[in-house]
């Protein structure tokens, strides 16, 4: 999936408006001097207005992603691009990432 690549402190959030944080930076790959984000890196969600049980099954509190590079590797594993499809857990939404840097492009 082609996309800008998204570094740490790219604006990504769950489909509530919660801001979605990945737990694990890719130093190996700097993006404006920020640390990258692999495919495989767990993200944590906060503010989610997603309402509890039993009105509903929020609010989203981690994040996986489903897609990232095809093409661009690092250690081997996928960098998470701005068209990457991600879950939210508990609730099934997806997440978006909504600004990431706009200078590295990726496939």
């Amino acid at each position: 999936m082609p996309g800008f690549l998204v570094q740490v402190g790219a604006q990504v959030t769950c489909s509530h408006g919660g801001q979605a944080t990945p737990t694990v930076p890719n130093p190996r790959v700097l993006l404006g001097g920020a640390p990258s984000v692999l495919q495989t890196t767990p993200f944590v969600v906060a503010g989610c207005a997603f309402p509890p049980p039993p009105a509903a099954n929020g609010p989203c509190v981690t994040g996986t992603w489903m897609t990232g590079t095809t093409r661009v590797l690092s250690n081997g594993q996928p960098l998470l691009v701005q068209s990457s499809t991600g879950i939210c857990a508990p609730t099934g939404t997806p997440m978006l990432v909504v600004l990431p840097q706009a200078r590295v492009f990726a496939m």
